[in-house]
């Protein structure tokens, strides 16, 4: 039986997109408390199901599906440009395809506004009516308000009209900036992309006996199963190592291991890879936010997967990708050395290369090195650094990495960052093969 919790996010779910929904009307509808109703729509945000905006309220929103991740709605702009709705709000909840500045002559701008854009520009009225005369959104920069016809006919069309005290150029680049980070997320794997869809697990009861497992494995040709409880809760995970020396009426609980590693759909396939090989674990249980049994995962669907996004072009940056854009690959003296200049984001408040940069630098160049020995998907295991010399900005640095010990699951690196072939850092890194 689903909880109180559980069935308000399914009665949320079932609402109309563009839904305006509150504490106190799911409290009453649903017959819970208030703070019962806060906490479900909460949830519900986090899930993507809805979106609150100041002086506006809750809507439910379209929840995105990986690949339209980068895509926003006219809610989420609210949010990132500290927006005020000015009309056109039941239309909050609709994607904007791309936005367009309006920064021209009325004539040449009309040729870049499609339906379905979100046009940025100031207070320029007879702009914002055309613009939603032909099924553009408009934000309206700088603070200005517009005009009650341009409001009646945004609650008209449903096309929202937004003002945002902000310049263009600091609303576009805020939009970009949200629009950028999502593209990175969107690299990331999670263990949902690899979840099989309308995929049903097998399962053990935590009441099922021993002869109950032996039965399954014959059945199913798998060794290794989630056990759940009445309420379809991990509780364990038994395999037939587990089992050996118990009799045939033996419950599946007494041989379990409990409180076993679980995964949920959000958790990224790295760190379940990492808990996998650092556990000796085979299959991992997905479990949803009540612990309840969604799927599983094997050791070999994750290290596949990570070994196949690597092979894939990239499209974000990460924040190590760009701390190393600036570095190219030298050879000096028959030694591989990877050479790049300290420009101001690296630095400190004194002008000194930041402890995060230079930590980053290093990783990538240790990384770097020991992909070409071959290895698999590699995950630092210990990092040590010392600073012999501040290193000032504008410094143009050598970072010069050298394998002490080459294992078939472990490495272990020496990486030396030069000046002038003066050493001011040093580090050690140990490195771990994730195997399938």
């Amino acid at each position: 039986m689903s909880t109180k919790h559980e069935q308000i996010l399914q009665y949320i779910e079932k609402l109309e997109i563009g839904h305006k929904i509150s504490v106190r009307q799911i409290a009453r509808d649903l017959n819970v408390s208030d703070g019962t109703a806060y906490r479900a729509i909460k949830e519900a945000e986090a899930q993507g199901l809805v979106h609150t905006i100041e002086r506006v309220g809750t809507v439910r929103v379209e929840k995105k599906q990986r690949s339209d991740i980068e895509r926003l709605t006219f809610a989420e702009v609210v949010n990132i440009v500290d927006g005020t709705v000015l009309g056109g709000k039941a239309g909050l909840h609709k994607t904007l395809n791309r936005f367009v500045i309006g920064a021209m002559k009325l004539e040449a701008m009309m040729r870049y506004i499609e339906p379905g854009n979100l046009l940025i520009v100031g207070n320029r009225d007879n702009v914002h009516r055309i613009a939603l005369e032909n099924e553009a959104a408009v934000l309206i920069t700088g603070g200005f308000d517009t005009t009650p016809n341009v409001k009646k006919l945004a609650n008209e069309l449903e096309l929202p009209v937004i003002s945002s005290s902000y310049d263009s150029f600091t609303v576009a680049s805020m939009i970009n900036r949200a629009i950028y980070d999502r593209l990175i997320k969107k690299e990331i794997l999670m263990v949902e992309d690899v979840l099989p869809k309308n995929h049903q697990p097998y399962y053990l009861h935590h009441n099922d006996t021993i002869a109950r497992f032996h039965q399954f494995v014959r059945e199913t040709a798998h060794s290794r199963y989630p056990v759940v409880d009445d309420h379809g809760r991990v509780v364990g995970m038994v395999t037939a190592k587990d089992v050996m020396g118990y009799e045939p009426q033996d419950p599946i609980e007494r041989a379990m291991t409990k409180n076993p590693i679980m995964a949920t759909t959000k958790t990224s396939l790295a760190s379940a890879a990492h808990e996998m090989v650092w556990e000796g674990i085979e299959l991992l249980p997905v479990v949803n936010d009540h612990r309840k049994l969604i799927g599983v995962i094997s050791r070999q669907d994750v290290i596949k997967s990570l070994q196949y996004m690597q092979k894939q072009p990239q499209i974000g940056e990460t924040i190590q990708e760009l701390s190393f854009r600036g570095f190219h690959e030298v050879e000096k003296s028959g030694q591989t050395l990877f050479r790049g200049r300290i420009t101001p984001q690296m630095t400190d408040a004194l002008g000194r290369l930041s402890t995060g940069v230079c930590t980053t630098l290093i990783t990538e160049t240790a990384m770097r090195m020991l992909r070409r020995q071959r290895r698999g998907d590699l995950a630092i295991q210990n990092f040590t650094l010392y600073f012999l010399k501040p290193i000032q900005i504008d410094t143009v640095v050598d970072i010069s990495p050298r394998i002490l010990d080459l294992g078939r699951k472990q490495a272990k690196m020496d990486v030396e960052m030069m000046i002038d072939n003066q050493v001011v850092a040093k580090a050690l890194v140990t490195a771990y093969t994730m195997e399938r």
